[in-house]
């Protein structure tokens, strides 16, 4: 009687590069977005911290 392999399918990165850059690009942004808050700009840390939790971080995440 012959033993048979299992077939083995390659495993997909759970986060591909795409994914990486976005999630760094929002967490520079939110990094950005307090320095900004601690200088005294609290209209344009709104937008940074806007864009990096509400679009970079869900399109790190979803894409």
């Amino acid at each position: 009687m012959s033993a048979t392999r299992p077939q083995v399918t390659p495993r997909r990165r759970f986060l591909e590069r795409r994914n990486l850059l976005l999630l760094a690009a929002a967490v520079v942004t939110l990094v950005a977005g307090y320095a900004v808050l601690s200088a005294g700009h609290p209209s344009a840390a709104a937008v940074l911290l806007v864009l990096g939790y509400c679009v970079l971080f869900p399109l790190g995440i979803a894409t």
